[in-house]
């Protein structure tokens, strides 16, 4: 019988955050029990606190992980216009937050106070602010005035997105309508005619 190769800490690693996001996404976070993500990831619990010292810890790499795939997945295009860009990017993420409602849930109400996972969230959306300034080629007085407006803006959709989550009454499509129509609309008295028609909701 062949041994099983040793994994490297960052292999292992890796493994441990693939089975908290799985429990995760499936279970509210209070339901994630640390002895059922160490089965999960065939470890031993000692093992899974060696590399995480606590569930929040483990919820917090799991987090980080998911919002540089995000990231990853989300690039603006300069040949496309940056509405449409940015439509792309809410639909991409607007999947995540449907698949992994629990984690995006647990994020935003049960560990809402936690440094760390603001410091994720952010994070996100200070990258998320930049791309859509740099689509925008914006410079000077006026990039930092849109910049201000963008800040508002990433906090309303994030707060929209939540409560989306928790009681849906508005469907997906008017979500993504209400969010960019938000933006046209706080953006209207600094770049007027500039501004590019938003493209089509879902």
């Amino acid at each position: 019988m062949t041994p099983r190769r040793r994994l490297s800490p960052d292999e292992r690693r890796r493994v441990l955050l693939e089975a908290g996001a799985r429990l995760f996404a499936e279970r509210a976070y209070d339901a994630v029990l640390m002895e059922d993500v160490a089965a999960a990831a065939g470890v031993s619990r000692a093992l899974l606190y060696r590399h995480f010292p606590s569930k929040r810890d483990l919820f917090a790499g799991v987090y980080e992980q998911a919002t540089d795939q995000l990231l990853g997945a989300t690039p603006f295009d300069d040949g496309k216009p940056p509405l449409e860009q940015l439509a792309a990017g809410l639909r991409t993420h607007f999947d995540y937050f449907e698949a992994n409602a629990h984690s995006v849930l647990a994020a935003n109400r049960v560990l809402a106070g936690d440094p760390t996972i603001q410091a994720i969230i952010e994070g996100e959306l200070g990258e998320l602010r930049r791309r859509v300034l740099d689509a925008l080629g914006l410079e000077g007085t006026q990039r930092l005035r849109v910049s201000s407006v963008l800040l508002g803006w990433l906090t309303f959709v994030r707060v929209l997105t939540v409560e989306w989550l928790e009681n849906k009454h508005y469907s997906r499509a008017e979500l993504l309508d209400i969010s960019l129509g938000a933006l046209m609309g706080a953006l209207q008295p600094i770049l007027g005619s500039e501004i590019p028609p938003a493209p089509n909701s879902e």
